[in-house]
């Protein structure tokens, strides 16, 4: 374990000592602190109110809820075994946080535009702020500007309902895109790089598969390659449906289902659940930080044109899909490295069906990929965004662009492509060991 997983898991550990005792500022237990349990809105905002409260136990369903503040080193969780929750007033966003708050097992109901969950940006230190066994309509946004300056986030089993994160004005741009923030929002904005936050978080979930998050599904990162830092031990989700509702053709912005941003270094990104999205340039997985591990053990699914299966810009040591990337959109591609690079990446299968989709582009020095089911291509030729700019693509098998290269890239299952003038292989770049088992099959279909 390296030294910095090492602290990030005394952190938690730290942190469930510290929410299990009522403590004051300095972190010295308090005669004066007190646990209330409330089942009135009167007595909610009365309790959080009172800086001597230390914990909040809500009992009941809550509603018309005003927003409110949980004060420093105040704690809030439903009673148990009764479901509990707050439904806030229309109109209104819903808990802010400050510094060393824990919330935990409740249902928190905003307007899916608003945030059920939100930060005080005038606190100067976070502290921990503890998420567990949450159910929230509504946004969660923890974001690290103005006077916030530090702080450890932990996330436990997450379940985002509804969200729509459109609206938020606040869009960070890298190669020729702004991106939309997601359900699930962590970033530090500042710009100084002394800044760094950290943060562990498991079991985050978005949408419905019927009912997607509108933006971005899981978004979390930095300010940039050269300001204030996220550092994370884990991201680890659950499943994953959003919808960007970009207007197709749009060629400078986009989402994305799970979406590392520049200034981000994620020690293991865990998929458990599938990853699926809806719309326009809606990525499903994309890579702008550093991941050592990127883990995805169900289907990951685009649907919308130049929708991208997994599209790396960042740094990834190794990548390994045990399920397969299927696309559905016009250019709609299912891997691609246009910038960083890929050490090694395992796919169980990548299969596109758009005009302009291929199934693995290289625009950069690599290091091995492996995929085991084979890589097949449904669509001919057809526009794709690519860094900003609508181009025209074949959707090629397996594409390695001018300036990009491959230590080794192993298919078995063959390359696959079903339209007139598409070529299972395109290389412009080098591959120092190529192995396509059960070969090449151009099947030479016109369009219906």
């Amino acid at each position: 374990m390296s030294a910095n997983s090492f602290a990030l898991v005394l952190m938690n550990l730290v942190a469930l000592a510290l929410f299990a005792t009522p403590r004051d500022r300095s972190g010295v237990g308090s005669p004066t602190d007190q646990a209330l349990t409330v089942n009135t809105v009167e007595g909610l905002l009365q309790a959080a109110q009172n800086p001597n409260t230390s914990l909040i136990v809500v009992q009941g369903f809550l509603a018309d809820v005003p927003g409110f503040r949980l004060s420093p080193h105040q704690s809030m969780r439903g009673s148990s075994p009764e479901p509990s929750g707050l439904k806030f007033r229309p109109g209104s966003d819903g808990l802010e946080l400050t510094s060393d708050n824990s919330v935990s097992s409740l249902m928190l109901m905003t307007a899916p535009d608003r945030c059920a969950i939100w930060n005080d940006d005038s606190v100067e230190d976070l502290g921990l702020l503890y998420l567990s066994q949450l159910k929230t309509v509504g946004r969660v946004r923890i974001l690290a500007r103005n006077r916030t300056r530090a702080g450890h986030v932990a996330v436990r089993d997450l379940d985002i309902i509804a969200a729509d994160s459109r609206a938020a004005t606040e869009r960070p741009k890298g190669f020729g895109v702004f991106v939309i923030q997601g359900a699930f929002t962590l970033w530090n904005q500042q710009p100084d790089p002394n800044v760094g936050i950290t943060a562990d978080v498991a079991g985050v979930s978005a949408g419905r598969v019927d009912a997607p998050v509108l933006g971005s599904g899981i978004f979390v990162g930095g300010h940039g390659a050269d300001g204030g830092s996220l550092r994370m031990q884990r991201l680890e989700t659950g499943d994953v449906y959003s919808e960007g509702r970009i207007p197709p053709g749009t060629p400078d912005l986009i989402s994305g289902g799970v979406f590392i941003l520049h200034g981000t270094n994620v020690d293991l990104v865990k998929n458990d659940g599938p990853v699926s999205t809806f719309g326009a340039n809606d990525m499903a997985l994309d890579n702008w930080g550093k991941v050592d591990r990127w883990i995805a053990a169900e289907k990951v699914t685009t649907y919308g044109p130049s929708g991208i299966g997994f599209v790396n810009f960042g740094v990834t040591r190794e990548i390994r899909l045990a399920a397969p990337i299927e696309t559905f959109g016009q250019g709609a591609r299912g891997f691609n490295v246009y910038a960083g690079t890929v050490e090694r990446a395992e796919f169980d299968r990548i299969v596109t069906h758009g005009d302009g989709a291929v199934g693995i582009q290289i625009s950069q020095p690599i290091g091995k990929i492996i995929v085991q089911n084979g890589v097949e291509t449904f669509g001919g030729t057809g526009p794709s965004l690519v860094k900003g700019v609508m181009q025209e693509l074949a959707a090629v098998g397996l594409s390695v662009k001018s300036g990009g290269s491959a230590r080794a890239i192993f298919v078995h299952g063959g390359l696959k492509t079903h339209r007139a003038g598409v070529t299972p292989l395109e290389q412009d770049g080098s591959i120092e060991s190529l192995l396509i088992e059960d070969g090449f099959k151009q099947e030479r279909t016109e369009p219906q």
